[in-house]
């Protein structure tokens, strides 16, 4: 009774969930409905917003500035705020002009900003389409391999009842009972696990989609299939170096520290300040009218240590872009020799494992429950069975994950 129950609460648990809050979806389904509605990328987008605004900022001229001088006290004529015709007042409108190409570099530098943070939100994707596909994948060949463990379950179950009617008329020995319960144990504790793997991974796939119904991929064997491609690493290596985000996220970082530092050159330059004046009676004539301008002379601060600092941050940032290069590489060349294995795994397993074992399992149930085949004999295939059933399952994850991992290394998303 015990045994019932438990299948009977994971049936009801597993089709509960399958009714009016499950989300079936194929791959390219989620893809879209995580790109509307995933909270990390719409903030990495808004970042991008930010950037661009940084653009408008630095295209603007600097604003003029207007210094106005009254008369407060005239102790002579022992008036106060003397503005009028025989007092005193002045007025100056100033406008400072950048002059060595700094607005420009000033723009560029906002530029290549806006640029690094459009490569952060495409890094961003990579990462999180990675951890979307391979959750995906990894719940639909879980959902399989429970499937299938409730059916052997279920009829071990009816083996088992059968069993214990038997023992107590001594038709059958009380052993045989016990090893049948003992498989039993196993497989649910092998459920279980994959359960709990399950459950896990769901969480993170209702995260990355921010929907709370459980999800059901669909995900076909020619998919799966779909999967095994001739795949050539040097070509690998030029999609990395032309396609991974990070990388050219590296570059423009190189190319900012380039333009800061060219930004440090102009800065050494000096700017000019032109100014007019009015001078109602402070100047040398009545009601004067003065033009100037005012120049910085450049003889001590001539920016010296921002232009050493800039130079030394372009040569950090070609170590770090030559060392993410390498890097990149090394992952490249990682990945492509998993797949490789995977793919030889899979290959072999998919020959080995096919329509018989289906067969088998069938007949050799039929045959026990007749009596024609003992339980040593049927256990021995249950547990075979169950283990060709989690290897060609771990199989088919792994293949897909590999080639996850390879448009995670490359940057690329089809292949």
């Amino acid at each position: 009774m015990r045994i019932k129950l438990s299948i009977l609460f994971c049936f009801t648990l597993f089709t509960g969930f399958s009714q009016g809050d499950t989300l079936s979806i194929t791959i390219g389904q989620a893809d879209k409905m995580f790109l509307a509605a995933n909270f990390q990328l719409m903030a990495s987008s808004m970042n991008i917003e930010a950037q661009k605004a940084q653009e408008i900022q630095a295209k603007l001229y600097p604003n003029p500035v207007l210094t106005a001088d009254f008369n407060a006290i005239d102790p002579e004529n022992k008036q106060a705020f003397h503005v009028g015709s025989g007092g005193q007042q002045s007025v100056q409108l100033e406008q400072l002009i950048l002059l060595g190409g700094k607005r420009k570099a000033q723009i560029d530098l906002a530029k290549t900003s806006t640029q690094m943070a459009e490569l952060a939100l495409q890094d961003l994707l990579r990462q999180l389409k990675f951890q979307l596909h391979t959750g995906l994948f990894l719940l639909s060949q879980k959902q399989v391999l429970i499937s299938k463990y409730d059916k052997q379950l279920s009829l071990l179950d009816e083996i088992v009842s059968a069993y214990e009617n038997q023992v107590p008329k001594g038709n059958i020995p009380l052993k045989d009972l016990v090893r049948l319960k003992g498989v039993y144990l196993n497989l649910s504790n092998e459920r279980a696990a994959i359960y709990g793997d399950y459950f896990d991974q769901m969480v993170k796939v209702q995260t990355l989609l921010q929907t709370k119904k459980i999800v059901s991929p669909i995900v076909s064997e020619a998919e799966i299939r779909a999967f095994v491609l001739p795949v050539n690493v040097e070509v690998l290596y030029q999609e990395a170096i032309a396609n991974r985000p990070d990388l050219l996220m590296s570059q423009k970082d190189l190319v900012f520290a380039q333009q800061y530092f060219s930004l440090q050159q102009k800065l050494a330059k000096p700017d000019i300040t032109l100014f007019a004046s009015y001078d109602q009676r402070g100047g040398a004539f009545q009601r004067q009218v003065n033009l100037g301008f005012a120049v910085p002379l450049m003889f001590w601060n001539k920016n010296q240590g921002n232009i050493k600092t800039a130079q030394a941050q372009i040569q950090s940032k070609n170590f770090e872009y030559e060392g993410l290069k390498s890097q990149v590489i090394a992952e490249v060349n990682g990945t492509y020799l998993q797949y490789q294995q995977t793919v030889k795994e899979y290959m072999k397993n998919s020959k080995l494992y096919n329509d018989d074992f289906e067969i088998t399992l069938k007949g050799m149930s039929d045959n026990f429950q007749k009596g024609n085949v003992s339980v040593l004999e049927f256990v021995d295939f249950f547990e075979s069975y169950n283990n060709a059933l989690s290897e060609m399952a771990r199989t088919k994850i792994q293949l897909a994950t590999s080639i996850e991992q390879i448009k995670l290394s490359t940057g690329k998303e089809q292949f």
